[in-house]
């Protein structure tokens, strides 16, 4: 049976913790910071677990759970 392949797009952007949680970064923060306020800005840096939906899909895509 051939290996199963890790989606990289999925890697580069979650990261799974010791205890199987999946964690991902929140979007637009990457341009136009200037017009955004510093609180903003700072949950936006915050990392963020995943809901449960999104965690099965993610576990599918990462099947030998990258960290």
């Amino acid at each position: 049976m051939p290996k199963q392949k890790t989606h990289k797009g999925a890697a580069r952007r979650f990261h799974i913790t010791g205890t199987g949680k999946v964690m991902h970064r929140k979007g637009h923060i990457s341009h136009l910071r200037l017009v955004k306020a510093k609180r903003a800005k700072r949950k936006i840096d915050a990392k963020l677990m995943a809901s449960p939906g999104m965690q099965k899909r993610v576990h599918r895509l990462l099947p030998y759970g990258l960290s």
